[in-house]
Formats: C-alpha cells, structure tokens, sequence
C-alpha cells in the first residue's frame, strides 16, 4: 500500500508538470533556467546519496524532483516566448548552487552529499522564488503543488527515521510549500 501511494504521488507529480510544460509551451509560465537546471540535478545527487545510504522507494519522489525539473527546463527551450530573462542574481545562486554541488563531491559522504544536494537546491530555488513573488503570473502552482504532494509520500515508505531517509523529502516539502504559496498569494490568474 505504501509502494503505491509513493509511485501514485509520482505519476501526479508527472501530470503537474505535464501542465507546467504545456503552459510553458504556450508562453504563459516563464520558468527561471538556472533554477530549473539545477532542480534537475541536486535531487538526482541526492537519489544516488540516499540510494548508497541504503533508501529504496523513498527515493522515487526525489528522483522525480529531479526529473520533472529537467523536463520542465528542456521545454523551455522549446518556446522563445517563455524564456525569462536571466540577471546576475540568477546567475550568482546558480553558481552558489554548483559549488555546493563540487564541495558534497569533494566530501563523498552520502549524508554530506544530502546537506549539500538540499543546499544546492535551496539556492537554485531563490531566484524562482523572487519571480514568483514579484510576477506570480509567470508561474504556474500545479507544479509546485503536486512535487509536493509527491515529496510527501517518501514518509509512507520509510524504513527508519534517520537524516539520509527524511531529510530531502523534508526539504522539498517545504519548498513547494513556499513556492506554492508565493504563486497564489496574489497571482490574478488564479483568483
């Protein structure tokens, strides 16, 4: 039952960002690059480092918040018209986003490697964050709702409760939490 629940959460991770990218496709959603880039690739060193630690099906949802991400950023390319411009403050937390990325692979512990992945994704997550707050139009919750609800499924499926187990679908709980709330605080569209 709780195998189900962590690949139904998956599938309707899926159908959210499946939305996300249709209205990325039609120009309404304009997602962050760098954000997205590195969304895509904290969660997957994240899977690996929870996998060596000895998770199994809790790391379904986080490799899904990896894998939407990269589907999502690879959509943006698809439509001109969706591309939000990037500036320094972009640029300057995907870099921060990177370098904790070098430093947990520099470490090669896996639960330093999981500090690391959820720091990396925090700081690829701001500049997404600011967008949103400031221009919710160009975003789109469903995403961010269903990644997690997805997120949350993890703790049906945990065998114990140590860090490498909870840690990062903690994380992306709460950022799609933060994320969600700063698209529908005021975004018109959804009024």
């Amino acid at each position: 039952m709780s195998i189900a629940l962590v690949i139904g959460g998956s599938i309707l991770n899926l159908a959210g960002t499946a939305y996300y990218i249709w209205n990325t496709l039609k120009g309404i959603t304009k997602p962050n690059r760098v954000t997205w880039l590195m969304w895509s690739i904290a969660p997957m060193i994240g899977t690996a480092a929870a996998l060596v630690s000895g998770v199994t099906w809790a790391t379904l949802p986080v490799f899904m918040a990896g894998f939407c991400p990269f589907l999502v950023f690879l959509a943006s390319f698809v439509n001109p018209n969706a591309y939000w411009q990037l500036g320094r403050f972009d640029y300057v937390c995907g870099v921060l986003s990177a370098l904790a990325l070098v430093l947990w692979y520099i470490t090669g512990n896996p639960v330093t490697a999981i500090v690391f992945a959820i720091l990396a994704d925090g700081l690829a997550a701001v500049p997404t964050l600011v967008k949103a707050w400031k221009y919710p139009e160009t975003e789109t919750a469903t995403g961010f709702i269903t990644s997690g609800i997805n997120s949350s499924t993890s703790f049906f499926v945990i065998p114990r409760w140590e860090f490498a187990f909870y840690a990062f679908p903690l994380y992306l709980v709460i950022a799609n939490i933060v994320l969600t709330f700063a698209v529908l605080r005021r975004n018109p569209a959804v009024r």
